[in-house]
């Protein structure tokens, strides 16, 4: 409303000010080039860059611009058609033309006019005029002016010529001009979702666009080859955290059987893992939070927060069975040591729930980057504090039940894990199969072994869990890479993980002597806090401005001079990098540079790129394309380099397993030459 209520003169003539896209730069999500390919998907040629943009700016632009979430599809590349008029000056002299007439003439020849209505027999038509340039000779037979009812026509005094518009920006592929276009998200969007559309609109339109013959005979057809596609980020991020929350799961339940050394204990709190984790993707669906890497990371910071709370009851409760009197009834030790301890679980969660408000009030990029966190870490320590307090004391009423029906069931158990682990042997679970058979032999003939034996067998047990869970976390993790095999790996993890928990125990031995000395020594004590608290000031303000109060003679020597530049302070913003498993290089040249040297450079620098074996495909953009989100001038250079994974790799990241001969020491094919996918190869 603003811009149409403009009064005239306000800006300059030929100006027709427009709103820009609801959108922001961020949201550029999908880049390509149109190519010529053949029906193999080879690449052709055969096609000018003109004609290339002529597809994009008039077919390819327009239908994906109609996809459902794009703010904006914006032309990059080529060349835009236009009618060039060449004057001759010696003609323009002979005729008495000037420039003016020139121009004037070619503007008034493409408008279309109307001359409002006439009437004939009592019926009003509406006169109008058509105008518009077709064709280069509709345009040398407009006429400038008469002499003596002689027309001199633009024909008489330039030559007209179809030629490239002055353009602003240039692409380049691989040391090759290239066309293309970039797709940007509407602001607000989902940009995953707002991909599939454009790929399902690309499915649609690509049957379409033109083709011709070669000279060779092969069919050239036009086709939208993406360069950029932030799916592959979004998919891979994803399943990156996802490993990351599976291998902390894994890395707790190691723990907590070490730790607390008994087996229903210890399946109890593990099992609260996965109840809470779920309980939190449904928070996120009622208060649309959306499952992107800083949410995600959020359920795996409060992990430990979780276990906690399934420790506390799970603990208490098995200090109350050991303290009850014989006869007491389980279900009232259970509910009497729930309650001792359950106003403290909440009172410890609460505080940590109330620490996370300011978090909740930040704004613009900060707000945008940690709301989703500090949802997500809510609703992770509620849903603990659910679990723990409503569903740990009837399953641990259900677990540590020693009646007749109990008795019944574990009748039962080992028929159960028989058939569990005939499954696992026939789905080729090998270790787990062997783990299931093994413990349903011990069941059924447990009464027949000594009972020294039976006296170690839960400690036993446990340590073959963990045993097995350190395996499957090697498997998973492979901290020392893929090519060192599971049996380093899990060798690794054994001594990272032992050390650990040997470091824990041993804290856990000499916690009551060091806090008899604390206690003795509350002054000495009190010192250690206090420095950890100044240092702490010091790495955020920055040493300067803590002990900027010292003397002239000390802030000039040398040691308060490297203490300042060792701890500058901290900055007000915090933007995390990621890996996209691509590189955005951007050189500038001289700011007068024209578009030809620019080009000149970028396609040289493309070219040295493409040589590299690592790197799969380089495409360089200079200048700006045409929208109003990129403002870049013609020095500034923008190169997108897409480098070889190190391993087959899915959406998501996971390396992909194929066939492999053992005895050739070779992959398997196909009769294509293709990998054969083997889960087990």
């Amino acid at each position: 409303e603003k811009l149409n209520s403009l009064p005239s003169g306000t800006l300059p003539e030929g100006v027709q000010p427009m709103l820009g896209p609801d959108a922001t730069a961020l949201g550029q999500i999908f880049w390509y080039t149109l190519e010529g390919r053949d029906e193999n998907g080879n690449p052709t040629g055969g096609w000018d860059l003109d004609e290339l943009r002529t597809v994009q700016d008039w077919t390819v632009r327009y239908a994906l611009l109609s996809a459902d979430g794009v703010s904006e599809v914006a032309s990059i590349g080529g060349f835009v058609r236009e009618y060039q008029v060449d004057v001759n000056p010696d003609a323009m002299r002979a005729y008495g033309v000037t420039l003016t007439d020139v121009f004037r003439a070619v503007r008034e020849s493409n408008i279309d006019v109307g001359a409002r209505t006439i009437e004939i027999n009592k019926v009003e038509y509406v006169i109008r005029g058509l105008g518009f340039i077709e064709n280069i000779s509709d345009l040398e037979r407009s006429v400038i002016k008469q002499t003596e009812n002689v027309p001199v026509r633009i024909a008489d005094v330039a030559t007209v010529s179809l030629g490239p518009a002055m353009r602003r920006g240039a692409l380049d592929k691989g040391g090759a001009e290239a066309v293309g276009g970039v797709v940007v998200v509407r602001y607000g969007e989902n940009p995953l979702q707002a991909i599939k559309n454009v790929k399902k609109k690309i499915q649609e339109i690509a049957p379409g666009l033109p083709k011709k013959t070669l000279s060779d005979g092969r069919i050239s057809q036009v086709t939208i080859v993406p360069f950029y596609d932030r799916t592959g980020l979004i998919y891979e991020t994803l399943g990156t955290l996802n490993t990351a929350l599976i291998d902390e799961i894994l890395v707790t339940i190691i723990v907590v059987i070490m730790m607390v050394m008994h087996l229903r204990s210890s399946v109890l709190i593990a099992g609260l893992l996965p109840m809470t984790v779920l309980m939190v993707f449904i928070a996120m669906k009622l208060f649309h939070v959306d499952a992107n890497i800083v949410a995600l990371s959020g359920i795996a910071i409060a992990i430990g927060t979780i276990v906690d709370m399934g420790i506390i009851i799970t603990e208490n409760i098995l200090r109350h069975l050991d303290q009850a009197p014989p006869g007491a009834k389980l279900r009232d030790v259970i509910y009497n040591a729930a309650s001792e301890v359950g106003s403290a679980v909440v009172t410890a969660v609460s505080t940590t729930v109330v620490s996370f408000l300011p978090v909740f009030t930040l704004q613009s990029a900060e707000g945008k980057l940690f709301k989703p966190l500090a949802y997500t870490k809510t609703f992770a320590l509620i849903a603990s504090i659910i679990v723990a307090l409503t569903l740990v004391p009837p399953f641990a009423h259900l677990l540590f039940s020693k009646g007749k029906n109990v008795g019944r069931s574990k009748r039962l158990w080992p028929i159960g894990l028989l058939l569990a682990g005939i499954g696992s042997f026939i789905a080729s679970f090998w270790l787990t199969g062997f783990a299931l058979v093994v413990a349903a032999a011990f069941l059924q003939f447990k009464h027949r072994l000594p009972q020294r034996v039976l006296a170690r067998w839960p400690s036993i047990v446990n340590y073959a869990i963990v045993l097995a869970v350190g395996w499957l976390l090697a498997a998973h993790w492979l901290p020392l890479g893929v090519q060192k095999g599971t049996f380093l790996n899990l060798i690794f993890v054994v001594i990272v993980l032992g050390g650990m928990i040997l470091l824990i125990q041993w804290f856990v031995r000499a916690y009551e002597p060091m806090l008899r000395w604390c206690l003795r020594n509350k002054r000495k004590f009190l010192l250690f806090p206090i420095v950890l608290m100044l240092m702490g000031t010091t790495v955020w303000l920055g040493f300067d401005r803590i002990f900027g109060f010292m003397p002239g003679f000390v802030r000039s020597t040398a040691a308060y001079s490297s203490l300042r530049h060792a701890f500058p302070g901290l900055g007000k913003e915090f933007m995390p990098n990621l890996d996209e498993g691509s590189f955005l290089y951007m050189p500038t040249t001289m700011p007068h540079a024209s578009i030809g040297e620019a080009l000149d450079v970028l396609q040289l620098q493309d070219m040295a790129f493409s040589a590299i074996p690592e790197i799969e495909t380089v495409v360089g953009k200079l200048g700006r394309v045409d929208s109003p989100l990129d403002p870049a001038p013609i020095s500034m250079i923008e190169t997108v380099i897409n480098y070889k994974t190190e391993y087959v790799e899915d959406r998501s990241g996971r390396r992909l397993k194929f066939k492999f001969d053992d005895k050739k020491q070779e992959f398997v094919r196909d009769e294509r030459g293709q990998l054969i996918p083997d889960d087990h190869g």
